[in-house]
């Protein structure tokens, strides 16, 4: 039988497999790292916490201002993109880009992943 730590794997390396995508993450609503398909040198802990923090911010604004749940947080540097999505109530899906990386393709994948790994947990 396959793990959910597998199973996670698998989204995340096929997360990775989109046009522009350079890194991807699972974790904890409260910043604590599954899993991560990352270059090495990254701190994967420590990406998975601040976008954890980030989304929890953006989603008590964005409630607090009457305006309900954010789908998902992106920030842009000349760098490249990081975007972080919810994934049901238990975890978040966050990637970084490369800074050229058009959203389209990627932000459909993102939603599609974020539903498998919504059932998943």
């Amino acid at each position: 039988m396959v793990s959910t730590i597998e199973l996670l794997e698998k989204v995340l390396t096929d997360l990775k497999k989109v046009g522009g995508v350079e890194a991807s993450a699972a974790a904890s609503r409260d910043g604590l790292l599954m899993k991560a398909i990352m270059p090495s040198g990254q701190h994967a802990e420590t990406f998975a916490a601040m976008s954890a923090t980030m989304l929890g911010a953006a989603e008590t604004a964005t409630t607090e201002l009457g305006k309900g749940i954010p789908e998902r947080v992106i920030v842009e540097s000349e760098h490249g993109k990081l975007i972080a999505t919810g994934a049901g109530p238990k975890a978040l899906l966050i990637l970084l880009t490369s800074p050229e990386a058009g959203l389209g393709l990627i932000l459909l994948e993102l939603d599609k992943a974020a539903e498998i790994v919504k059932e998943l947990l």
